[in-house]
């Protein structure tokens, strides 16, 4: 059959940022699978639920993106090695080495621990906003009225909130939260300037800025051990030898990055979902109970990571007639499986009363997400108490005029999320 190919420049573009789901309900459609030419490099997009399921999990499509063939460097750029050189972009048996090192950190049952002190940093952050408003100003609403607040909910809560948590599971110092988060903002708006060039030369002078820092933080953490995360990494380096000096650093913003990234996104994405769908908001306020199965749906509704990490075809693979030549990049668009009519009734209708089903939101197979338990916890404790202690929670500008994340990030989520609450 003719090879199916798209441009990236058609497909991404900014009404596909503010709602990718038309775009990508034609291709599951009449391109199920299908080649996108982008500007440095191209790849195979898989867009159904079972063909994404399948691929999740397909041996012939390696995360190895190290390797001999060095294929990172179509991808990320030849700086990239020194943080992105980590579990997410290995196979087994190495893979399998380097979760299972830290897989005991975010066991279920150590996780809902962190319970008492993450409710902490909820009502702190929420107290800054209903007393105080953004930036230490009085909460007065732009009419004046009294009592009626104003927030900017990303920077005020949503990223706040991931940051502070995995900072402090991994020991770095309350001092460095805000430079640490401002480096890792920078990564994760890449595409956001107007040029390209000035876009790559910050992301990479953030990446090399967070590298020093991540180096001089582990040496810091060895000469003064503590309870936390990387003090461990630093005994499965020293003591067992079986983490290297270089993958210490590089699981250290793993863990860091990902321990934030994705949580601050959905609860951005969330938020506008449920203020968009009224009928819906009111469900989760009327039922507290309700608030599990709601963060299922709202993470299979739009969730933070539309494509899933890169995969490099090992040998010719076949999904759907389209022939994946070896080498070639191919990603799974989560999002879009999350959508497929054929597994999920409805599935462009919210509804926080679905029964929990099979979405790939936290991924499928070895690499599921490690972070699982954490990020269902921090989202229930954050969407509940914003929820609740924000009335006539509503957004501040209309929909369409929300600032996103580009359309062609490896991220769905918004740059702000401006909202008036009541009293």
């Amino acid at each position: 059959m003719t090879e199916p190919v798209v441009s990236a420049s058609d497909l991404y573009t900014d009404g596909f940022a503010a709602d990718p789901y038309p775009a990508l309900a034609d291709l599951r459609e009449h391109r199920p699978v299908c080649l996108v030419r982008g500007p440095r490099f191209d790849s195979y997009l898989i867009t159904g639920f079972d063909d994404a399921k399948a691929a999740l999990t397909d041996p012939r499509l390696s995360k190895d993106l190290y390797g001999p063939d060095q294929h990172y460097l179509r991808i990320f750029g030849p700086n990239s090695a020194a943080l992105n050189r980590n579990m997410l972009n290995a196979d087994p048996p190495e893979h399998s080495r380097l979760r299972r090192i830290v897989s005991q950190a975010f066991a279920p049952r150590r996780i809902e621990a962190l319970r008492p002190r993450i409710a902490e940093i909820v009502a702190a952050l929420l107290d800054r906003i209903v007393d105080q408003g953004p930036a230490g100003r009085p909460a007065a609403g732009p009419d004046g009225g009294a009592g009626r607040g104003r927030a900017e909910l990303m920077g005020d809560f949503a990223i706040p909130l991931p940051m502070t948590v995995i900072c402090e599971l991994l020991g770095v110092p309350a001092a460095d939260h805000q430079r640490v988060l401002d480096w890792t903002q920078v990564i994760r708006t890449s595409g956001s300037a107007r040029r390209p060039e000035d876009d790559r030369a910050a992301v990479q002078e953030a990446q090399l800025r967070l590298h020093h820092y991540l180096v001089d933080f582990v040496r810091a953490k060895r000469a003064d051990p503590a309870d936390d995360i990387v003090t461990d990494l630093i005994a499965a380096c020293d003591e067992d030898g079986t983490l290297t000096e270089a993958e210490l650093v590089t699981t250290t913003f793993l863990l860091l990055f990902a321990g934030h990234q994705t949580t601050a996104d959905f609860l951005g994405n969330a938020t506008v979902a449920l203020l968009t769908n009224p009928d819906q908001l009111a469900l989760v306020r009327g039922k507290p109970e309700l608030l599990p199965e709601a963060i299922e749906e709202l993470l299979r509704f739009d969730g933070p990571l539309p494509v899933a990490s890169p995969r490099i075809a090992t040998e010719e693979v076949e999904y759907r007639g389209v022939r994946i030549p070896p080498g070639a990049i191919v990603g799974v668009a989560i999002n879009s499986a999350n959508h497929d009519p054929a597994r999920f009734a409805a599935p462009d209708r919210l509804d926080v009363t679905r029964e929990r089903g099979p979405h790939l939101g936290f991924g499928h197979g070895v690499h599921y997400c490690l972070g699982v338990s954490l990020a269902r916890l921090e989202a229930q404790l954050g969407l509940g108490e914003l929820l609740r202690r924000l009335p006539d929670l509503r957004l501040a500008v209309p929909v369409d005029q929300l600032r996103r994340l580009p359309a062609a990030s490896p991220f769905r989520g918004l740059l702000e999320l401006p909202v008036r609450f009541g009293p």
